[in-house]
């Protein structure tokens, strides 16, 4: 027997969330949370799925009415591929909802003033803004409702594009993403017509065989392209004929380099990276520091709103010229180099190795010479040994990853007593969380939201906190 559908009728969607979902209330004022694409403003009849942490999870069953904060979205592959969640919501709205996300993190989880977070700083590009994209192969591809429903037989279809959330074995088939310049799509399609042209196969995830799995797409305001194809197989033969074609037919493309990923999963950091031809690197500049950027670089995806981020942070350092600077996780060095110029010294702390031998050649390409970069994890390199080898610092700056700082950093920090931290984040909560320990020894001054990634619930933030 066919289970009963449970409805929740005329739910206001009142707040975005993470992962592209929305927040809702019902007539008695319960809070809901709604999986698919409804938007603050929508009123909506729910099908309730599951019940998380004491909310409420569903999807939308029927729109009462739509909001009028709807605009049409651009891109033809908008509500399949899942990348761009809001681009049906206008921007002026996403900006709204995330300025209030960082003031609701601060508010309830660092248990400060939201009247301290200042007006979010949005994007002038919202589309074509990315200087890197990867896309998958799949030996399936994901089909949409309609293809489904034709009846037609699709066994066969390969697929390079995006993984479906959900779905890890197969991948929306993408003809044009907005999210990278055009040249992407060239790159991308070139590639896929190739491989029919000369029955290249695609790897198939769950036999864990096939020769194409992934292509990483990156470029630079200055014009520049980098290819690196990640291969799920070591013939060499095959490698070499895919590289020859390639090359020939995409000129454009500067910089050109492959991977052998033979591993079960698909991460590329412990992979050996081959320079086919062309730079070894391409070239990025933030204000007056160019970066060199290699194949397994970390570098901010979007490059004009890094700047936003950077001045943001060097606004709130107030440097005067003087001063030491710890900048922790400091992959490439990109943070540690724009803040040189304006400080005495600048020792930066990064687990990567390559990311610190990047950060080292970029000082050299910029003529930097008041930087040090060590190579190791944070928690471990930051020990209370370190202010005695390389001084006190006066400004921190940390910028960690989503899961933010690990407690032994916090610890370290309060035990430092630098006068002044800037912590950027990429997650508001983490960074809330890590404040509220902070206090300990800490005043949080303000907290500036940064929008890097316009259509994504993602947000950055900076935070000024100064020893009381």
């Amino acid at each position: 027997m066919a289970r009963k559908k449970r409805i929740i009728e005329e739910v206001d969607i009142i707040d975005i969330a993470d992962r592209g979902h929305s927040i809702g209330k019902t007539t008695e004022g319960e809070i809901v949370i709604v999986m698919d694409q409804a938007v603050p403003g929508d009123k909506i009849d729910l099908i309730y799925t599951k019940k998380k942490k004491g909310l409420k999870h569903g999807l939308v069953e029927r729109y009462v009415h739509f909001s009028s904060y709807r605009v049409d979205a651009r891109c033809d592959h908008f509500g399949t591929c899942g990348g761009c969640k809001w681009q049906h919501f206008d921007y002026t709205q996403q900006l709204h909802h995330k300025e209030n996300s960082v003031r609701q993190s601060i508010r309830r989880i660092a248990k400060d003033d939201e009247e301290k977070v200042e007006s979010i700083l949005g994007a002038e590009d919202l589309y074509n803004y990315r200087n890197k994209l990867e896309y998958s192969f799949a030996s399936k591809r994901w089909l949409t409702i309609e293809e489904i429903q034709s009846g037609k037989n699709f066994d066969h279809e390969r697929g390079l594009g995006f993984h479906i959330s959900g779905a890890f074995d197969k991948v929306l088939n993408i003809e044009q993403c907005h999210l990278q310049d055009d040249y992407s799509n060239t790159i991308r399609n070139t590639l896929r017509d190739l491989a029919a042209v000369h029955n290249w196969s695609y790897y198939d995830i769950r036999n864990h065989k096939g020769l194409l799995r992934n292509v990483v797409v990156r470029n630079s305001s200055l014009e520049q392209w980098m290819v690196i194809i990640i291969y799920g197989s070591d013939d060499l033969k095959k490698i070499e004929e895919v590289n020859t074609a390639l090359q020939a037919a995409l000129p454009q493309v500067d910089s050109w380099h492959y991977m052998i990923n033979l591993k079960a999963n698909s991460s590329t950091s412990d992979l050996e990276s081959v320079h086919i031809s062309g730079p070894t690197h391409i070239e990025e500049k933030l204000g007056d520091i160019v970066y060199r950027i290699s194949p397994k670089s970390f570098f901010q995806t979007h490059s004009k709103q890094a700047k936003v981020l950077y001045d943001t942070a060097v606004e709130l350092a107030e440097l005067k010229g003087e001063e030491l600077v710890y900048d922790l996780y400091t992959g490439t060095g990109s943070i540690a180099l724009y803040v040189a110029q304006a400080c005495r010294q600048v020792v930066g702390i990064e687990v990567i190795p390559e990311a610190i031998q990047d950060a080292v050649l970029n000082a050299e390409r910029n003529e930097i010479s008041n930087t040090t970069f060590l190579v190791g994890d944070v928690k471990d390199v930051l020990d209370p040994s370190f202010e005695k080898t390389h001084g006190k610092p006066d400004v921190v700056i940390t910028d960690p990853p989503r899961a933010g700082m690990h407690k032994d950093v916090v610890e370290t920090l309060l035990t430092l007593e630098s006068p002044k931290i800037v912590y950027i984040s990429c997650n508001p909560s983490t960074q809330a969380r890590d404040i509220l320990l902070l206090k300990e020894k800490y005043d949080l001054q303000k907290v500036v939201p940064v929008d890097m990634f316009p259509h994504t619930s993602h947000i950055e933030s900076v935070s000024l906190l100064t020893l009381r």
